[in-house]
This record gives structure tokens, sequence and C-alpha cells, in this order.
């Protein structure tokens, strides 16, 4: 889904882990109101993920990077020149680990993004995964129940979300994270924030919870400001 300004400034939009494109229609009007101000917008579903194909227990970080991969390569033949991605926990873990490769992607803002991947989806499985990378293991966290191929968390182990902040060669960095976040620690945006180079800010939004249930006007108007700035 691509919300048009008509002007060259595109901010890519990765979703949630259990969550789509439209952001339960929030993400379809902050790409309305960015376009007010002068940002063409890309929603997408990941592979698995809303309305696209693919099996949600077949998901990891490298096909969710893979899959921002493709939407970045057609968004440059299409003429988009400036590239911003934005993305919400396990979707901000996908924008560091690809702009870390990407050194042509201008800025990017996390928004509760995960950290450190093992612990957290360790703590959630409730216990250490082992088995063949075929086999389910169910999930319990804020989202529900969910199973996923075992393959999630050997993939995990692939990659370092702080190894990969601190090869970030970008224009602009944004952190924003809930001080009541009940999913992800706030400690993982201080720890993503610590290994990025500068240019970096970290907003951490007092009261908020992982979804910023009762604070996305705070989040938007930071997040809103911070692109403004960049041009």
């Amino acid at each position: 889904m691509l919300l048009d300004s008509g002007k060259p400034d595109l901010v890519i939009v990765s979703h949630g882990f259990t969550g789509s494109k439209e952001g339960g229609g929030r993400a379809i009007e902050m790409g309305e109101a960015l376009a007010d101000i002068g940002f063409s917008t890309i929603l997408f579903d990941f592979a698995g993920c809303g309305e696209s194909d693919g099996n949600f227990t077949d998901i990891t970080l490298s096909s969710h990077t893979n899959d921002l991969e493709a939407v970045v390569k057609w968004s440059r033949q299409n003429g988009f020149i400036n590239i911003i991605l934005t993305g919400r926990s396990f979707g901000g873990s996908t924008i560091v680990n690809y702009a870390s490769r990407d050194n042509s992607i201008k800025a990017i803002c996390t928004w509760a993004a995960v950290a450190r991947l093992d612990d957290l989806f360790n703590k959630f499985a409730g216990q250490e995964i082992t088995g063949p990378p075929d086999q389910l293991s169910t999930i319990h966290g804020d989202e529900g129940t969910v199973y996923l191929k075992n393959n999630f968390f050997y993939d995990l182990k692939q990659h370092n979300l702080l190894q990969a902040s601190a090869k970030l060669d970008l224009q602009g960095l944004l952190i924003i994270h809930g001080s009541a976040d009940e999913s992800v620690p706030v400690k993982d945006a201080h720890l993503l924030y610590e290994a990025a180079p500068e240019p970096k800010q970290l907003a951490v939004i007092e009261g908020a919870d992982h979804r910023f249930s009762n604070h996305i006007d705070q989040v938007w108007d930071r997040f809103f400001t911070w692109l403004m700035q960049l041009t």
C-alpha cells in the first residue's frame, strides 16, 4: 500500500511481530498524516502476515530482512531517492538488521524494538529451544499464543542486533520506547542507542506501554518532528 505525497522522500513502515500493514488503522492514518507534511509512505505485510502469501510459522528475522530488501529495491526502481525506515517491535529489529547492510538508507526510527532477541523469545517460549528446525514451538506473549518453527529461534542466533546497530551509517537514528513497556524492556532501547554511532536520538515516552496505547500522539509528534529535521 503506497500513500504518495508526490515527493521523493519515502517512509517504509515495518509492522510488529504478529501485526499487519494497517496497524489496526493507525498505520494508514499515520501515512495520511505523513503525506500532509511531504512524505510518501509504503505499508506492507511481511510474508506469512496479513494479506501476504506464506505461513506465519515460517517467519524468521532473515526472511523479514529479505522482504524489506525487496520493498526497498522496488521503491528505488520507482524513483524514490531518500528512503527512511520505521518499524515497531520485531519490525524495529528488522530495520536495524537491514540498515546495517545498506548504507544508502537515509535514516531509521525504531518503536519498542527488540535488541536482545534470544533472551526475549526464549522467555516467551519458556525454554531454550532444541529439536528439528521444522518442529513447531509455542510462544506466549502479549500478542497471545502463536506457533513458530524452531528455525525461527535458530535463525535469531545468526543475528546480533547490537553489532548491527554499531554498523549503522545513517543521516539520523531515532529510537522510541515506552518506559512502561511490558514486553520489551526499555533497557533494549538504551542498549541499541549506546551501540549506535552518531547522529542518534533516544526518546523514552514516560508511562507508555509496548503498543503506546495511550501515547500514540506523543510518538507521532516526536517522529514527525524528527523527520522534518532530516530534510
